[in-house]
């Protein structure tokens, strides 16, 4: 046993190791019992070993929870995204799964989830990814099950927004995947989400905003504006154009760099005519309507009574 080697291995895991590992490592259990008599080494459990003393990081708590819940056990649902690289995001308990028929052992600071058997997952097939010991299942699918665990509708849109946008998560392999997940709660919000950032939601955003105009007493919108700026025709989403107010719904596609650009000029163009423009991200209107409703109807107000003085 070398302790660059140990440290080399543990170093890229939280510094911690499975006793599976020390073994294969060359390290036997009696070793790793004075080691942890001698308090240079820590236990975290059955099968974890920390090789320092400090607080386990969020690395090694994922590893934990795989390592101590059993064999079959896989990182799952946001857990999974955070190991494969989801920023951002903060969850206080780490999420593994099992197939249906096995029942994971209960361990503190994890939330256990029995899921369907799909094809060869178990053990570790083509829905999981393994390294160093380490199953998770892949984004496409972890994603939806994060969704579906989700504290509330909010996050579960969300984490899917944020796995996309994060490049995750390639949209057309969500796609297919969402009609084989299984998906038992949420299921009609999460095919509406994953709709919204598929671009091709734009047309279904119009039709959600004129059904929120009439949910929150505003007259029928026109669609497709048309105005005129410095470099041709602008179209505008949705709007009424007698009191000059204008609302642009912004699906996932408006996020790309080019598009930012191209957004903020054209939507300046129209301001600098004595219009108003709003934004509203389509994610937006799915989880927080009557937020942004409000901003619209407190902006036709001002606007229509502009018009009213006027007249």
């Amino acid at each position: 046993m070398t302790l660059r080697r140990l440290h080399a291995a543990a170093e890229q895991q939280g510094w911690v190791l499975s006793r599976a590992q020390l073994r294969t490592l060359g390290v036997d259990r009696w070793q790793v019992r004075r080691l942890l008599a001698a308090g240079v080494w820590r236990a975290h459990g059955l099968r974890t070993i920390g090789l320092t003393a400090a607080q386990l990081d969020e690395v090694a708590l994922r590893h934990r929870a795989v390592w101590e819940s059993g064999r079959v056990s896989a990182l799952d649902g946001v857990s999974a995204l955070q190991h494969a690289g989801l920023t951002g995001w903060h969850e206080p308990t780490v999420h593994i799964s099992v197939p249906h028929g096995r029942s994971p052992i209960a361990v503190t600071g994890v939330s256990r989830h029995v899921v369907p058997i799909r094809g060869d997952l178990w053990e570790h097939g083509p829905d999981q990814v393994i390294a160093e010991d380490l199953p998770w299942v892949r984004s496409e699918l972890a994603v939806l099950r994060a969704a579906q665990w989700a504290i509330s509708d909010r996050a579960a849109a969300l984490v899917i927004a944020m796995a996309v946008q994060q490049r995750l998560v390639a949209t057309d392999l969500l796609a297919r995947t969402l009609p084989q997940a299984g998906l038992y709660r949420r299921r009609k919000l999460i095919r509406t989400v994953v709709a919204d950032v598929i671009d091709g939601a734009q047309a279904l955003g119009e039709l959600d905003f004129g059904a929120a105009c009439r949910r929150h007493g505003l007259p029928p919108p026109a669609r497709q504006v048309i105005r005129r700026g410095p470099h041709g025709r602008i179209y505008l989403d949705a709007g009424w154009p007698r009191v000059r107010l204008f609302v642009e719904i912004d699906g996932a596609h408006h996020q790309e760099p080019a598009n930012v650009l191209a957004d903020a000029l054209r939507q300046n163009s129209v301001v600098v005519g004595g219009e108003t423009v709003l934004r509203i991200p389509l994610l937006g209107l799915r989880i927080q309507e009557d937020a942004f409703m409000q901003q619209v109807v407190t902006a036709y107000r001002l606007r229509a009574a502009g018009v009213s003085r006027v007249s």
